[in-house]
């Protein structure tokens, strides 16, 4: 049977899915398809996008239909009328009459409207395009930040794994040495309290050991939680040799490129074109507006009234220019401006503060990537 058993074993072990080393761009990938945090960016980077059909949609014609149900009354009365027809002659002061007390109504209404000259549409489509532009930039950055969020799990993980291998040797050295003491005071050449110093050394590195263990499942769970694969599957491939930074570009050039290049930098700027845009769009000037307008509409209303039953239709139509001015807005849109021109200065001042926050991070990057270098040369 004891044959048996090992060949069994031996199948078992072969067929069982050994697990293969997580690289770092293979963590990436599966963090953009399994991360939450990014999936929802995804999200919003697509609703953005659809803001361009939104300014597209502003300078075409619209068309609307209206329809009205109910009950109505009417009553007109004429006196001084002069009639005429044939036959009965012409008859002056002529009085008509007509009323319809409880009637049956129904109105309805078909109204084409084409922008030609509207000063807030103008400035409402290029907010549209700067907050498309700002929505892809956030996804951009939410992209650079999942990349850096994943890589520090990535190397947390690996160095708790290294650390714990460290602890590991550490504990079996102590280990031995403790046997050594304890030999050495059974033979009468050290005192106890040697024997005891070594068997409390070895059990702080046990325990330190033990807190590594733990320390590396927290580690792994993170990193399962931003990549979405399961905790079997993260063992993460050690890197084989130190990495250079021979290419790095001077300290003041590096902070110019990433001034000019961070997205978040970029997508602040378009917020603060978008305020500025604002106060534009509650100018005077923008609120003129003049609008192509075709409309067509039909009503009717029939019931009975106090000269017996009556009804009445009416049809209308019209093509134009309408010209809309606003006169008198009661301060409304004034104190909005006002309120839209000190947002533009809160804009223009959280993008200097973020241009000098960009700028310092820069710098300690470059710095930390020096050092690193001078570290590992070390």
């Amino acid at each position: 049977m004891r044959p048996s058993i090992a060949l069994a074993a031996l199948l078992v072990a072969t067929l069982a899915p050994a697990a293969r080393p997580l690289d770092l761009v293979q963590a990436w990938q599966a963090a953009a398809s399994g991360d939450a945090e990014y999936g929802a960016a995804q999200a919003a980077g697509e609703a953005g996008r659809t803001r361009r059909a939104q300014a597209d949609a502003l300078w075409r014609p619209t068309l609307g239909v209206s329809a009205t149900a109910g009950l109505g009354m009417s009553e007109t009365g004429t006196t001084g009328a002069r009639f005429s027809a044939p036959g009965f002659g012409q008859s002056t002061g002529v009085a008509f009459d007509t009323s319809v007390n409880h009637g049956a109504t129904g109105r309805v209404a078909i109204t084409a409207r084409q922008p030609l000259v509207n000063g807030e549409r103008q400035v409402q489509r290029r907010q549209l395009e700067l907050g498309a532009d700002a929505a892809a930039l956030d996804l951009a950055a939410a992209g650079q930040a999942l990349a850096l969020r994943v890589a520090q799990a990535y190397f947390d993980l690996v160095l708790a794994g290294q650390s714990a291998q460290v602890l590991r040797r550490q504990e079996v050295a102590l280990e031995r040495a403790r046997a050594q003491v304890r030999e050495r005071f059974e033979l009468g050449e050290v005192p106890i309290t040697d024997s005891h110093e070594a068997s409390a050394r070895a059990q702080g590195v046990k325990a330190q050991v033990l807190a590594a263990g733990t320390e590396i499942d927290l580690k792994r769970a993170m990193l399962a939680d931003i990549t979405g694969l399961p905790i079997e599957r993260l063992v993460p491939l050690i890197p084989a040799g130190a990495v250079r930074f021979d290419g790095l570009p001077a300290m003041e050039q590096a902070i110019a490129m990433a001034t000019e290049n961070n997205p978040q930098l970029r997508a602040r700027a378009a917020a603060l074109d978008s305020a500025r845009h604002e106060v534009e769009k509650l100018s005077a000037g923008a609120a003129v507006s003049v609008d192509l307008v075709a409309q067509y509409g039909r009503e009717r209303l029939a019931g009975s009234g106090d000269y017996g039953s009556a009804s009445g239709s009416a049809a209308n139509g019209l093509i134009g220019v309408q010209i809309s001015v606003p006169l008198l807005t009661g301060g409304y849109r004034s104190a909005r401006r006002e309120e839209a021109a000190h947002l533009a200065d809160k804009a223009a001042a959280e993008l200097r503060r973020l241009r000098q926050q960009v700028a310092l991070e820069a710098r300690a990057a470059w710095l930390g990537l020096t050092v690193g270098r001078g570290r590992q040369d070390a």
